[in-house]
């Protein structure tokens, strides 16, 4: 009896000098496994690699890709254009209008010139002005006058307009008398009082008129 448990043991472990074998298929073998068997019906995993486009795709991608930024050049450039057509509207009105405060301080001067040759004219119709002074004042009232408006209507623009007979528009006249009239079907204007003008065909002062209104007559009104 005690002579096969020392051959049990003598088994179990081994004689001195002799390695111990601690590889997978020796723990495989003292399992009763098969390392073969497990490995063939167990496949390493491993990571899917993603479908390759065809050419075809690509170049429908990078047709796609060239289409938007196409889009966004025109866009951008047509931004870009409009920004300086505007800067250049800007910077071309700043020229054109730079004068305009001083023009509409030398108007009421023009106007003076105005009511002086139509006094001298309303003297002569009566006969009071009759000596050669006076005339001669009056002629070079008169040359004065439109030698200014003529150098301001050709290097600036200042145009001077008359309303008389023309249907009554709020943007170029200013009503400070109305008066009712049977021979008019819409507002006109019946007397210029101040001229307008325009500088730049912009009207910068509205004429300043006496309105016809449709209806019957009453009189004028302040």
């Amino acid at each position: 009896m005690k002579d096969e448990e020392k051959a049990q043991g003598s088994e179990a472990f081994p004689e001195d000098g002799e390695a111990l074998d601690l590889s997978p298929e020796a723990e495989a073998a003292d399992s009763g496994a098969d390392p073969a068997a497990e490995s063939a019906g167990a496949p390493p995993r491993t990571e899917e690699a993603p479908p390759e486009q065809s050419p075809e795709d690509r170049i429908a991608a990078l047709e796609a890709q060239a289409a938007d930024l196409r889009d966004q050049y025109l866009r951008k450039a047509a931004d870009f254009d409009n920004y300086r057509k505007r800067m250049n509207r800007e910077k071309q009105d700043a020229i054109e209008f730079a004068n305009q405060n001083l023009i509409l301080d030398l108007i009421p001067v023009i106007d003076d010139f105005e009511r002086a040759i139509k006094a001298a004219e309303a003297a002569a119709v009566q006969g009071t002005a009759e000596s050669k002074d006076f005339n001669a004042l009056y002629e070079g009232i008169s040359m004065t006058e439109k030698r200014l408006i003529s150098q301001l209507e050709n290097r600036w623009g200042l145009k001077r307009y008359d309303s008389a007979g023309e249907p009554f528009d709020p943007n170029r006249h200013e009503a400070i008398m109305m008066e009712k009239s049977t021979e008019v079907s819409e507002p006109t204007v019946a007397e210029d009082f101040l001229k307008g003008y325009t500088l730049q065909d912009r009207v910068i002062r509205a004429a300043k008129v006496k309105v016809l209104m449709p209806g019957a007559e009453e009189g004028g009104a302040d």
